[in-house]
C-alpha cells in the first residue's frame, strides 16, 4: 500500500496539539527515562514503542470503562483502547523529533459491522513505517519493525476491512471527538466511526 501524507510538510507530524501534547510533563519524564536507555533514534523508538504496547493495557482487554484521548493522561492513566494508545506512541515519538503520522483501518467489529482501529507511522530514513501500539492477546503478535509490517491485523477486503493510506498529522477529527464526548468505553464504542 503506497501511503500517502496528508500534507507535505514533515514539521507538521512533530507538532503539538490538544491530543499530542509533548509538552506535557510526564510526557516529558516518560521521553527522558526512555531515552537514557536508548543508543540511536532507531533504539528510542523501538522502546518507546514496547512501552505503549506493554506497560499501557488496552481498556478492552482489562475491562476498564475510562476512556482517554490526550497523550498525557493516557501515559499518567496507563490505560486507553487503540487511538489513545497511538496517540501516546506519537507523543512519545514526537517528543524526541521523531516524525510520527496518526493511521487507520477499517476492521470487522466483534458484530456485523465495523470500527476504525488506530495505529501510527514513523519516518526513518526517507520513508514511513507503520507502527501498531494496540497490545498483545491471544492472536495479537503486533512488534515494531521496519522491515515487514507486523500490526495487530491485516484487513481483509472480502470482508469489507482495509487500510487507510492517508498519514494524518493530527487525530482524525471523527475519532477525536467519539474520544473527547464518550463518558465511558461502551459509549466510546457506539460512538466510534465505521469509516473514515
Amino acid at each position: 500500500m503506497q501511503l500517502i501524507q496528508e500534507t507535505a510538510d514533515l514539521s507538521a507530524y512533530l507538532a503539538a496539539d490538544e491530543a499530542i501534547d509533548h509538552q506535557h510533563p510526564v510526557v516529558r519524564e516518560t521521553a527522558a527515562r526512555l531515552a537514557a536507555d536508548a543508543a540511536d533514534s532507531y533504539a528510542y523508538a523501538r522502546l518507546a514503542y514496547e512501552f505503549v504496547r506493554d506497560a499501557v493495557p488496552h481498556s478492552a482487554d482489562t475491562g476498564d470503562p475510562r476512556v482517554t484521548w490526550r497523550a498525557s493522561d493516557v501515559l499518567a492513566r496507563r490505560t486507553g483502547i487503540c487511538h489513545a494508545k497511538a496517540h501516546a506512541l506519537a507523543v512519545l515519538l514526537r517528543a524526541e523529533d521523531i516524525p510520527t503520522a496518526l493511521c487507520y483501518q477499517r476492521l470487522l467489529d466483534d458484530g456485523d459491522g465495523h470500527v476504525v482501529h488506530g495505529l501510527v507511522a514513523v519516518r526513518f530514513h526517507g520513508a514511513w513505517h507503520r507502527q501498531d501500539p494496540r497490545g498483545g492477546k491471544p492472536g495479537v503478535d503486533a512488534r515494531f519493525s521496519l522491515g515487514v509490517e507486523r500490526p495487530a491485523w491485516i484487513p481483509d477486503a472480502a470482508r469489507g476491512e482495509l487500510d487507510h493510506p492517508v498519514l494524518y498529522a493530527a487525530p482524525h477529527p471523527a475519532v477525536l471527538d467519539a474520544l473527547r464526548t464518550a463518558p465511558d468505553r461502551e459509549a466510546l464504542g457506539r460512538a466510534l466511526p465505521s469509516t473514515l
